[in-house]
């Protein structure tokens, strides 16, 4: 049997590596996702998302109720193509980032360990995201 859970949270994906956007309600979630969905990333779900573990891997869907919508602050629901995918890291925004090169952190979710970025509260955050999602960290 999979296992599985749904978060509160957001996530995207940049060719099918997905981000898991996390933090509390009104910490910015939504506008990181719209922002790197202006990028090219694509949605996969806001407010909710179910996560499921499929071996060493966990997967990331919308529920239906809420496919293909994700909230825009003064604006309302909006639509977007939905897609499902892998997730490659998890984004926490309530934990700020104070290190200039940060350690990797890393966080256990249904039993797999993925790394975990801490909110730098910089002004390029999306874009340095957008691309550690492509091509990924020097060691």
């Amino acid at each position: 049997m999979a296992q599985e859970t749904i978060l509160h949270a957001s996530c995207v994906a940049v060719d099918g590596r997905g981000v898991l956007i996390r933090g509390a309600s009104g910490s910015g979630k939504s506008r990181l996702s719209i922002e790197l969905m202006a990028w090219g990333a694509r949605l996969v779900s806001d407010d909710r998302v179910r996560i499921t573990r499929r071996g060493d891997m966990l997967h990331a869907e919308a529920p239906a109720p809420i496919s293909g919508l994700i909230e825009a602050r003064g604006m309302g629901l909006l639509r977007a193509p939905a897609c499902s995918a892998d997730i490659a890291c998890i984004v926490d925004l309530d934990r700020p980032e104070t290190e200039r090169l940060p350690p990797w952190h890393k966080e256990t979710l249904l039993g797999v360990v993925l790394p975990l970025l801490h909110n730098p509260g910089i002004p390029h955050f999306a874009a340095s995201l957008l691309l550690y999602l492509r091509e990924g960290r020097y060691e």
